[in-house]
């Protein structure tokens, strides 16, 4: 685990090594015949974010000291920082990103996962948050699992519906294979949250909802996201073998695009063009 001196050791470098490559022209500064600095001066970026010169260079020097959010975007414009080298900065200063740009940049991944979703036209595909919850999917999707604009928050989570729901169950020519994975996922995604009031309240509903939650619950297993081969007695189309996959979102870890692909094999190909005419 990387210690606080650590950090802000590397908040220090990473800082000076980036105010050594802008110009004073940048900005609009004159520059004396006597300049030797490289870059801008430290009383320059000081003076530009609206900070003491004894502060940021304690900041550089990697001294203990707290760093608000609002200086961090000021150097952050001053810098030029691009999306990565900004959370970098943020991360290293130990807070959070400014909502307005994790909010922009969440719009942006959303339209562009939806894109995603709707090239992959014959393939039953959808998105899962941290919790399992399922935020988007194609219409491929809801022609194998159901229809998720119809239900509500609680059966969009893909564990709840997974324990819950018996036509959900049905689907799968191995179910408990499928719901053993399954949890074994959930629990390494509770790994993160432990103590969550979230987590906590599923976890006691299905508890008690479901004898076969709560005896592979308390197995401990854990599990990623594995692909492999999914076989789908679907109710119209009958039975349908299919390989799956689950990519993560670079720019946003919480979210994971699970995509089945059909098959040659038993004419899944075919079937599922036909469930979607």
């Amino acid at each position: 685990m990387v210690s606080d001196k650590e950090r802000r050791k590397e908040l220090g470098d990473f800082l000076k090594i980036r105010r050594a490559r802008l110009s004073p022209k940048d900005f609009n500064l004159p520059i004396g015949p006597r300049r030797r600095a490289k870059g801008l001066r430290r009383e320059e970026v000081s003076q530009l974010a609206g900070v003491g010169i004894t502060w940021y260079t304690w900041l550089e020097q990697g001294r203990d000291i707290q760093v608000s959010s609002e200086v961090l975007e000021a150097i952050s414009r001053i810098f030029k920082l691009n999306k990565e080298e900004m959370e970098h900065l943020f991360l290293l200063g130990n807070q959070p990103l400014p909502s307005a740009t994790v909010q922009n940049e969440r719009e942006n991944i959303d339209r562009v996962v939806k894109n995603l979703l709707s090239q992959l036209a014959h393939c039953p595909a959808y998105v899962t948050d941290e919790k399992l919850n399922i935020v988007d999917w194609n219409k491929a999707a809801v022609m194998v699992f159901g229809d998720f604009h119809e239900m509500d928050e609680r059966n969009r989570n893909a564990v709840w519906r997974c324990f819950t729901s018996a036509e959900y169950q049905n689907l799968f020519q191995n179910w408990e294979d499928h719901a053993q994975r399954l949890i074994a996922q959930f629990r390494l995604a509770y790994t993160r949250f432990v103590g969550d009031e979230w987590f906590k309240t599923m976890i006691s509903e299905l508890s008690e909802k479901s004898p076969q939650f709560y005896k592979w619950w308390s197995n401990h297993e854990v599990l990623g996201t594995p692909c492999g081969k999914k076989t789908i007695i679907h109710p119209v189309a009958g039975k349908m073998i299919m390989d799956h996959i689950t990519l993560q979102v670079y720019d946003a870890p919480q979210l994971k695009v699970t995509v089945y692909q059909p098959r040659q094999e038993n004419e899944t190909e075919e079937k599922m063009k036909q469930l979607l005419r």
